[in-house]
């Protein structure tokens, strides 16, 4: 099966740690997070992977040309020029996936959420997408009504929100970045510079976007220092 892992992001959180090198290339405990969501992703058959790149693209080169050498099937989508951000970097990469279903993945997400649970969720849900999600209380939000699907959006540091259904009884959700998506999904995506969130506001509109949610998972986001040391510290 087909997936893209997103990793040409700067990683700028992470300050003076990422600029020798690209976050993807920041070792827990003893393996890059590009190879730890190289072997995970392979591991649960989606063993045909795209990558995108964009900070240190010669290193990320490299470091997917070892892993081909070890026998992983990968190929290289080239944001070097211009980074994309999610939504812009899938669409540029569209002419990889044929007519099934195929798993995105963010290169710094730590867990061990079960990927085939999630994908034959999406297919007996039917939706354009699924996206996995968690009960936790981050800063930006996805609202779900009673029945998982996304309905609208929330920054509750700025108080900024997005509704698309009046519905009173909306759940918030934190994005895992982690989801399975349709082909049918490029016949609204364009090409720019977007990210895949800002295009699942607009889609779920007129389109049923369901949530997995998975927080008897353990999960880390190594976007910051403190995170990048809790991953690492755990025995995983």
């Amino acid at each position: 099966m087909k997936a893209m892992i997103f990793a040409a992001g700067k990683g700028t959180r992470l300050g003076d740690i990422t600029a020798a090198r690209p976050k993807a290339l920041l070792e827990i405990r003893g393996k890059t997070a590009l190879r730890l969501a190289v072997e995970k992703l392979t591991s649960h058959g989606f063993d045909d992977i795209i990558i995108n790149v964009h900070h240190h693209p010669d290193q990320m080169i490299k470091a997917i040309d070892d892993l081909r050498q070890e026998g992983f099937r990968l190929t290289v989508s080239d944001e070097s020029d211009l980074l994309l951000e999610t939504g812009g970097g899938l669409y540029k990469a569209r002419w990889f996936f044929d007519d099934r279903p195929f798993l995105l993945y963010n290169v710094d997400i730590i867990t061990d959420i079960d990927l085939n649970e999630l994908y034959s969720y999406h297919i007996t849900m039917g939706g354009i997408a699924t996206l996995a999600v968690r009960n936790h209380s981050d800063i930006r939000v996805f609202l779900t009504d009673k029945e998982g699907i996304i309905r609208g959006w929330r920054n509750k540091s700025t108080g900024e929100e997005i509704i698309k259904v009046n519905d009173k009884n909306l759940t918030e959700k934190a994005f895992s970045g982690i989801h399975v998506v349709d082909p049918a999904i490029f016949k609204y995506m364009w090409e720019g510079i977007y990210s895949m969130t800002t295009f699942y506001i607009k889609l779920s509109e007129h389109h049923r976007i369901y949530t997995f949610c998975h927080s008897s998972n353990y999960f880390f986001d190594i976007g910051t220092p403190d995170d990048l040391a809790k991953a690492s510290d755990f025995p995983g």
